[in-house]
């Protein structure tokens, strides 16, 4: 009986740049996880790795502009996008987008105190995972225990 080796590959890649107003930034992050083929050679292996991480830079740099990935091309690191993505920064606090990792972790702590796993949370406000709630969500939950 043979053996098959399977590999993951993940990839990521963020970007933090200034926005309007001070200490205000706009974060862009994407990251993929893909199965690679058994027997790849070296060279093939590099030549995956580094077009699954172009694909990742690329998305964040066309949300970064505003471009679809496929028409992006790289612009100097100072341009600034046309509309504020859902991680806009304003008056140095977030005001829209996903959950900060502190807000998360908060959180999770404060699940764990009550015997609430990370799936029962996503449930609730219909997300695939925990890290995919917005920030207002997120602070609604920690309202509502820290309340109680």
């Amino acid at each position: 009986m043979k053996v098959k080796i399977m590999l993951k590959l993940n990839a990521s890649y963020a970007k933090k740049v200034p926005a309007k107003g001070e200490y205000s930034s706009q974060s862009y992050h994407a990251a993929v996880e893909v199965e690679l083929p058994d027997g790849l050679g070296p060279k093939e292996l590099q030549e995956r790795i580094h077009a699954t991480f172009a694909l990742v830079r690329n998305a964040v740099e066309a949300e970064l502009h505003q471009k679809s990935p496929e028409n992006h091309e790289e612009k100097s690191p100072d341009s600034a996008p046309q509309t504020p993505p859902l991680t806009s920064y304003s008056g140095g606090g977030k005001t829209a987008g996903p959950a900060s990792p502190k807000q998360l972790s908060y959180l999770l702590d404060l699940a764990r105190g009550r015997g609430v796993t990370p799936q029962q949370i996503a449930t609730r406000f219909q997300v695939p995972k925990v890290e995919h709630l917005s920030r207002q969500q997120c602070s609604e939950l920690i309202r509502e225990w820290r309340a109680a």
